[in-house]
């Protein structure tokens, strides 16, 4: 979808219920639509209003892409690896054809499948009970406070070796919010019902805006790459039955938040091999302190590298297309020049999303060089991952190569 969408028959609840997604705005149609009857309040012009993602509503489903044809795996792979690095490209596996809830479901089933094939992980967990019997340690202050001069029952504090541990209750969570989306695919739908059954004695979290806590570790390193699908699910999706009484699943996100969270993470991994320390969404001021207690200027390049503890190279992230002639927004280059002034005339990279090679510019009367360099979102994972060790190499030499002439 581009700036204009199809116009399509709707009812007010169905459109009330897309405009609350975010993903598109109805409009009401203007002039006349082939084949469909004109100048009527029913008819809506679905307008795309930035974010990407899907909307199902009962029959109805209205999909809004990434640009570049990025197909819904892919968008899959950036938003799982930007939150952990250790979400490979084989976590993946889908065709480009297939629905983002077709994907989601698809992958949340088999990487579940893939982490539980061992059996379900079980750990420790304290619990506060009420028993006949004496286990683990009597909460004394509980027990005089709640039973004076009672023996039994007897409150205890233990700790029991189950299945309903965070790790669980998170994929069980998103396995029921992946089943509430209307006509998902029958045999997606079975997977993840058994998932649902092998995970029966797992509590169901009430509140899923915000999934629990849990730390990475040995004892669950087969599941994470379940758990970072999970927790996209239930970060980005809702699921729930509209007032008009139809079943409704959305899912939105913004791709420049995606692009810019995806390659902080993707060139962070790939300046490790190399001296010095890179800080994402570093402070600065534009201006110098003041004395008449007004504001300064506060900048924040999406991701600087230092070496020795001094600024060396600066990247800022745009999820924007150039021109037909190749070119992009001045503001743009007006930005990093203000970034690479005030850390002290370090090459800059403007990287965006799209083909394209490199371009470096020269500021008149400075040292300062300005790179464009494109990052295509559309290729294969192992080749998006491979592009940002290629810019880490060239960015590292060109560093060098102004450390040399300035010496």
């Amino acid at each position: 979808m581009g700036t204009t969408g199809p116009v399509l028959q709707l009812d007010d609840n169905v459109r009330a219920t897309l405009d609350a997604t975010g993903l598109v705005t109805a409009k009401p149609a203007v002039g006349p639509v082939p084949g469909q009857i004109a100048g009527t309040s029913r008819y809506w012009e679905l307008v795309p209003s930035g974010l990407v993602g899907a909307v199902q509503i009962d029959d109805l489903l209205v999909e809004v892409r990434p640009k570049d044809k990025v197909p819904i795996a892919q968008l899959l792979f950036l938003l799982g690896y930007a939150h952990d690095p250790g979400f490979r490209p084989e976590n993946v596996d889908a065709t480009e054809t297939a629905d983002l809830w077709s994907v989601f479901g698809e992958t949340l089933a088999r990487l579940a499948e893939r982490a539980t094939q061992r059996g379900v992980l079980q750990g420790y967990v304290t619990l506060e009970e009420t028993l006949r019997t004496v286990r683990g340690r009597i909460r004394m202050s509980d027990q005089l406070t709640q039973r004076p001069g009672q023996s039994f029952p007897i409150e205890v504090t233990h700790d029991d070796f189950t299945i309903d541990i965070v790790e669980n209750r998170i994929l069980r969570a998103a396995a029921r919010r992946m089943l509430a989306v209307p006509r998902l695919p029958a045999d997606i739908r079975r997977r993840l019902m058994h998932l649902d059954h092998r995970l029966a004695d797992v509590a169901v979290l009430t509140n899923t805006r915000h999934s629990p806590s849990w730390t990475p570790g040995r004892m669950n390193q087969k599941y994470l790459p379940a758990l970072r699908i999970a927790e996209i699910i239930l970060r980005n999706m809702v699921a729930e039955t509209a007032p008009g009484r139809f079943s409704v699943a959305s899912f939105a996100v913004d791709m420049a938040r995606v692009f810019e969270d995806f390659t902080t993470t993707a060139l962070t991994e790939a300046l490790h091999r190399y001296p010095g320390r890179t800080t994402a969404q570093y402070s600065c001021h534009l201006d110098g302190p003041r004395t008449d207690g007004a504001p300064r200027i506060v900048m924040r390049p999406d991701i600087l590298h230092h070496i020795e503890d001094r600024p060396a190279l600066i990247f800022d992230a745009k999820y924007k297309a150039a021109t037909t002639g190749g070119s992009y927004a001045n503001a743009d280059y007006y930005q990093m020049l203000a970034y690479s002034t005030v850390l002290g005339c370090i090459p800059a990279w403007l990287l965006y999303a799209g083909p394209g090679l490199p371009r470096s510019r020269k500021v008149i009367g400075a040292t300062i060089v300005i790179t464009e360099y494109p990052i295509d979102i559309g290729r294969p994972p192992r080749e998006l991952l491979a592009s940002f060790d290629a810019l880490a190499e060239s960015a590292m030499a060109m560093m060098k190569q102004a450390d040399s002439s300035d010496g």
